[in-house]
């Protein structure tokens, strides 16, 4: 059987990996610093450490065949207060990962971009792979970066790396108010009876796209992808926070809730528009959309009214 190891597997992200991942016969070790999440299934073998830390990481590496980076350590928005504390907190581990794994008989190893921030200002729309990369946030230049990293690892020491760049992901467990997530933040500003905030007056279009479609991705990147390739992994849909706000509404009407919306200027580390062309991974590996957007938003939302006790503990800081 096949072992991968997914390092940041206990994020909202990484647990959808771990069960595509499990789905597809493959053992699965999760390295992450933190605790594991209550949803995380019972198969996983999950330690707790730090990848930076290479004996940690040589430890862990013994026996893998496949390894899937999700690890990040900020968001666009913390990346834009302290612009080195995202470069150190993340930069210097992505490297020495790749230093370590160059050491080991590993098949593929996938790294995780951002395609929401890699290519900065569209020229046109959807973004391809080959569309210009101009990133206007420390995030997107550190994410970037890494991806550079990677290619140059694979063609001087061999090392069979895939990057693949999500668009905006949602769904169930998402921890809403951490500064990414929009979908997250709206239902949850809600059903709390906060104020929603949107940057400029119908705030960014994004590639709204379900974490279980960005999971399947991630691990179709893993099993047919090209080693030294990238691959877009989004919807191809481009919604904007007005729209995402009127699929919400009937939702909120049906429990009675008002909601209201805070207009604050445009953020200038927010490009206008961002929707990913998701062909070549379509071509590469046969993978394709699983979760229609109204499907999703509504398995979203309930998620988010059965289990607030859940994300209000994120909120209220009780776990």
């Amino acid at each position: 059987m096949q072992h991968t190891c997914l390092i940041g597997g206990g994020g909202f992200i990484g647990v959808y990996v771990a069960d595509a991942l499990l789905s597809q016969g493959r053992q699965v070790t999760v390295l992450d610093p933190r605790p594991a999440p209550r949803h995380l299934s019972k198969d996983v073998r999950y330690v707790v450490g730090d990848y930076s830390r290479k004996e940690t990481l040589r430890k862990v590496l013994i026996g893998m065949d496949a390894v899937v980076n999700l690890s990040y350590a900020s968001v666009p928005s913390t990346s834009i207060d302290d612009p080195i504390r995202d470069i150190l907190g993340n930069l210097p581990a992505a490297v020495s990962l790749f230093e370590v794994a160059s050491n080991y008989a590993i098949q593929k190893l996938v790294v995780i971009s951002s395609g929401g921030t890699v290519y900065g200002p569209a020229r046109q729309l959807p973004l391809a792979e080959d569309h210009s990369t101009d990133p206007i946030s420390p995030y997107g230049v550190t994410k970037l970066a890494i991806e550079k990293y990677a290619g140059m690892f694979h063609r001087l020491k061999g090392l069979p790396v895939v990057s693949v760049r999500p668009a905006n992901a949602y769904g169930e467990h998402q921890q809403p108010f951490l500064g990414q997530g929009f979908i997250a933040a709206a239902i949850a500003s809600i059903l709390s009876r906060d104020v929603i905030t949107l940057y400029g007056t119908h705030g960014t279009i994004r590639d709204y796209i379900h974490v279980e479609d960005v999971a399947c991705g991630i691990v179709a990147a893993l099993e047919t992808g090209t080693p030294g390739e990238t691959y877009n992994i989004g919807s191809g849909v481009g919604r904007n926070n007005r729209d995402i706000l009127d699929a919400l509404e009937p939702y909120a009407r049906s429990l009675g809730i008002p909601f209201h919306v805070n207009t604050l200027p445009s953020r200038k580390f927010d490009v206008e528009a961002n929707v990913l062309d998701s062909a070549k991974l379509r071509s590469a590996t046969g993978w394709t959309l699983r979760v229609p957007f109204d499907v999703g938003i509504r398995r979203t939302w309930q998620w988010f009214v059965e289990n607030k006790h859940q994300w209000m503990e994120k909120k209220t800081g009780t776990r």
